[in-house]
């Protein structure tokens, strides 16, 4: 469809200063920084598509929110861990300004969240992480306010409770093979020896530029290294971002601050074949639980 500039622009750079907000919402909802940005993309193509040619939309930022939501819950289905969501109190009265709940929210892990079923995940985020008021989150969700109401009550409840139990899941471990290879490609990227770094893809390898670009195959992704070499403000260590085997990006300058982003590489038969890049996406790094092997 050819949407007309006067429309596909504001909608672009709305986009683009959402993104963010968008992001925490989809990772909450989720449970997973790199899940949240799958959904964040899937509710951009569906946003693009149901864009109307006519004219503007009324309410932008609410009409996203309520596609990236709707995005979430059907990866939520696909994934087969939507949960029952338990009868409400209608009548139910919540002090929508609670500053203390309000730090537990956005301080509480994205596994913690998954905890909530969905309609109590949804609400407590909306208002204790992103900030909507009732109304806003009302209209986002298309849901009734005494239901929004209870929803918060409840999942902030839940969230107290989780915050006093003690953390239970296994630390990540990393097999030989993987360590192995992991290392290889940070020794060489970190000595800037970008032409070994090539002989470790595989011909069809696929890189993601996540936000950015996305380029196939050998020669195509050669030139990505090529970017890497004109800039000095990166440094590869190896590390975990939810459990998974990862390239934590520093800075050069100040080692001990938290990485500012990550890559993610697949293996095939002991080849690079897929390499996932979040540079241009750093704040899925806000979100995401990562550590330093």
């Amino acid at each position: 469809m050819n949407i007309p500039g006067d429309i596909r622009e504001p909608f672009d750079r709305l986009f683009g200063e959402l993104r963010p907000k968008l992001h925490r919402y989809c990772a909450r909802m989720t449970g997973s920084a790199i899940d949240g940005e799958d959904v964040l993309q899937e509710a951009l193509a569906k946003a693009f598509e149901a864009l109307p040619s006519t004219g503007p939309i009324a309410n932008p930022e609410g009409w996203l929110f309520r596609i990236a939501h709707n995005a979430a819950l059907d990866f939520l289905r696909r994934r087969a861990r939507e949960k029952a969501i338990s009868d409400e109190d209608p009548d139910m009265i919540v002090d929508p300004a609670n500053p203390t709940v309000d730090r537990q929210a956005a301080a509480a892990g994205l596994h913690t969240f998954m905890r909530l079923p969905v309609a109590q995940r949804s609400s407590v985020i909306m208002m204790d992480v992103l900030g909507y008021s009732l109304q806003e989150i009302s209209a986002m969700l298309d849901t009734s306010i005494p239901a929004i109401k209870a929803a918060l009550h409840r999942g902030r409840g839940r969230l107290r409770q989780l915050a006093d139990e003690p953390e239970d899941r296994p630390s990540p471990r990393l097999s030989a093979s993987e360590r192995l290879l992991l290392d290889a490609y940070i020794d060489r990227f970190n000595a800037r020896d970008f032409d070994a770094v090539r002989d470790m893809l595989a011909d069809e390898v696929r890189l993601e530029l996540v936000a950015r670009a996305r380029l196939n195959g050998r020669k195509e992704v050669g030139t990505y290294f090529n970017n890497y070499s004109r800039v000095q403000d990166w440094r590869f260590v190896p590390g975990f971002v939810e459990g998974r085997p990862a390239v934590l990006v520093c800075d050069p300058c100040d080692p001990a601050a938290r990485p500012s982003y990550f890559v993610l590489l697949g293996w095939q038969a002991g080849r690079l074949a897929a390499i996932r890049d979040f540079r241009h996406a750093r704040y899925v790094a806000d979100s995401a639980e990562m550590s330093v092997l």
